[in-house]
């Protein structure tokens, strides 16, 4: 086992529960640690239910098209936990090597020591030291859960915040109400900050717009400061300093075009003097691996029936299965092929609500498990909630089989195969993939 793989195991053991929310240990670590947190760059704060790390991903690929070195802190990794951490350099950063995430997770291990804290807590702060330690122009800072009780949540002074998309999701943390969630995540607001908040339901902008103001944060409010639409093909961006002719954004999906422009406001209103070169560069260049992600290479493609389309998503919450049904919708009418949906889901997920936007879209859901730590909910269970919403349903015990059942079937047109519901899936997709993320 590689070093570092080693020390993130024991850390996984010096908390009973994997989440519990709250910043005084992390408080405590850092000020043994001499305070990283306060030798950062410039930090844009990102919290929201769905599209935080897209976001963060148009950002970077703006601000690196600029010339900046951008330091990106994400969660969870899908292949490797180095790739939750990201090191600025000119041109385009570097995650994290072995050697370094090794040296920073022992100090904060031996500093530490047997002390309660969660395992997101104690690499954040190895994440700072790294960052700290550093040079770099920018810090994107993604939070884990929530944001008021969030690890990352001891930046006191960002440069700006963001909040994306709010939905129900992580009731069990966060509250079981729209009201709740976005109360949660607009904690990450701080005096004289620009909050940007992205398209947001009525309610969860009236309380993220209520949250801004109490806390000294001047809102800019998608819908409102900032607009976007698609004309002839393109991205049309328009705010108080002008309209911008954008091309599309190379994330496939209309739900794109809003992290986009939340991107774009962003950068705005902290590098107004970016020119509209840097954000098409941006718009252009962002990846963004497991968010409609098109699997055009590797193994899956020997698995499946030929000249399959096949798209990868990590979408698990009824938001995302909204987004995501409305893809796969313009997918179709663009070119027409049959739609299978390979799920699986954590067993805290509702699935039932992701799938049922399939309803009348889908040719059929195919149920997998989801291997791993977490609990899943067992194919059979998935199956049966696809079919109480009116859907041709199978369950398969793995990926693979799932992938036979779909080559086995008769097809007028290759089918398009979406698989989606859980980032673990997601994971050991790629993994099954023979894929890389660098």
């Amino acid at each position: 086992m590689d070093q570092h793989n080693a020390i993130l195991s024991r850390l996984l053991e010096l908390h009973p529960k994997k989440i519990d929310l709250s910043l005084w240990r992390i408080e405590r670590l850092l000020e043994e640690m001499g305070h990283p947190e306060l030798r950062l760059p410039p930090v844009i704060h990102v919290a929201g239910t769905n599209g935080k790390g897209s976001t963060l991903a148009f950002l970077r690929a703006m601000l690196e098209a600029a010339g900046a070195r951008v330091h990106v802190y994400t969660s969870p990794h899908l292949l490797r936990f180095n790739e939750r951490i990201r090191l600025g350099a000119k041109g385009c950063g570097r995650l994290v090597d072995d050697d370094q995430l090794t040296h920073a997770l022992e100090a904060c291990e031996r500093v530490n020591g047997a002390r309660p804290i969660t395992f997101f807590e104690i690499t954040t702060a190895a994440a700072f030291a790294l960052f700290a330690e550093a040079p770099a122009d920018w810090l994107l800072l993604e939070t884990g859960l929530g944001g008021r009780f969030d690890a990352t949540n001891v930046i006191a002074r960002p440069s700006a915040t963001v909040i994306t998309s709010i939905s129900l999701d992580h009731p069990e943390f966060l509250g079981n109400t729209i009201e709740k969630i976005a109360y949660e995540k607009a904690g990450i607001f701080k005096r004289d900050a620009p909050a940007i908040l992205g398209f947001q339901s009525d309610v969860a902008r009236s309380v993220l717009e209520r949250e801004a103001l109490r806390a000294g944060a001047p809102a800019f409010v998608a819908g409102e400061d900032f607009h976007i639409r698609e004309e002839n093909g393109r991205l049309v961006y328009e705010d108080a300093g002008g309209l911008l002719d954008l091309p599309l954004p190379r994330l496939a999906g209309r739900h794109q075009h809003q992290n986009a422009a939340g991107a774009v406001a962003t950068l705005r209103i902290l590098a107004p003097q970016l020119g509209v070169d840097v954000i098409e560069a941006g718009l252009l260049g962002a990846q963004w691996p497991a968010r409609l992600q098109r699997l055009l290479r590797g193994r899956i493609n020997e698995l499946v029936p030929p000249g399959s389309e096949v798209w990868l998503d990590g979408g698990h919450n009824e938001d995302g299965g909204r987004v995501l049904a409305e893809a796969m919708a313009e997918f179709e009418e663009k070119c027409q092929r049959p739609l299978v949906v390979l799920c699986g889901a954590q067993a805290t997920k509702d699935v039932r609500a992701l799938l049922r936007h399939f309803a009348g879209l889908a040719r059929e859901i195919v149920a997998v498990p989801v291997e791993g730590e977490h609990r899943s909910w067992s194919p059979e269970d998935i199956a049966a909630a696809a079919r109480a919403e009116g859907m041709r349903a199978a369950a398969a015990a793995s990926v693979e089989a799932a992938f036979a059942l779909v080559a086995s079937r008769r097809w007028e047109n290759p089918p398009r195969i979406l698989i989606a519901g859980s980032l673990y899936l997601a994971a050991s997709v790629l993994a099954l993939n023979g894929s890389q993320i660098e």
